[in-house]
């Protein structure tokens, strides 16, 4: 990943797009910041998934950014802050729909066997190592809590409820 971010910086000062070019630093900064931050600590550097992690807070700053942009009024910055975040989402993985993300959150839940909210930390933990960089790990969070509170309140992942003792 890193060589293609270096090789579309490469390309972009050849077609003197400076705001792609501004948009790539950045990403490279931000890298080499974790690698450098990463090296302190005594551990051998990024990879490919520390690197979409870093690439997927970028667009969350942007897309926070563009919203307060538009509320204040601005809306030439927030158009800015649009085009850096469409910059930066070509470098990651494609990121699956909400329906996938869904369906994916509910069959993690019934293979790791999770009851209850208790259990949230083990279902992210194992999403992210199955999907790394392919969804939105808040939404799945959303998904996966609304899952184990209706599995609290008498919902089984496989909705059969049959795994649920009665009272």
């Amino acid at each position: 990943m890193r060589e293609r971010i270096g090789s579309a910086l490469k390309l972009a000062q050849e077609d003197g797009d400076k705001r792609r070019c501004a948009t790539l630093r950045l990403i490279q900064t931000a890298v080499k910041d974790r690698e450098a931050a990463a090296r302190d600590n005594g551990k051998d550097g990024v990879g490919e998934t520390q690197v979409i992690e870093i690439l997927q807070k970028m667009i969350r700053q942007r897309e926070t950014s563009a919203e307060e942009f538009e509320t204040s009024g601005q809306l030439d910055l927030a158009e800015q802050e649009r085009v850096e975040q469409q910059i930066i989402r070509e470098f990651l993985p494609v990121q699956l729909s909400d329906e996938e993300i869904r369906s994916l959150c509910e069959e993690t839940v019934k293979d790791i066997d999770a009851h209850g909210l208790r259990d949230i930390g083990r279902c992210m933990s194992e999403l992210k190592s199955r999907y790394p960089g392919k969804m939105d790990f808040v939404q799945a969070s959303c998904f996966v809590k609304e899952m184990l509170r209706s599995e609290a309140n008498g919902y089984h992942a496989s909705k059969g409820g049959d795994d649920v003792a009665e009272n």
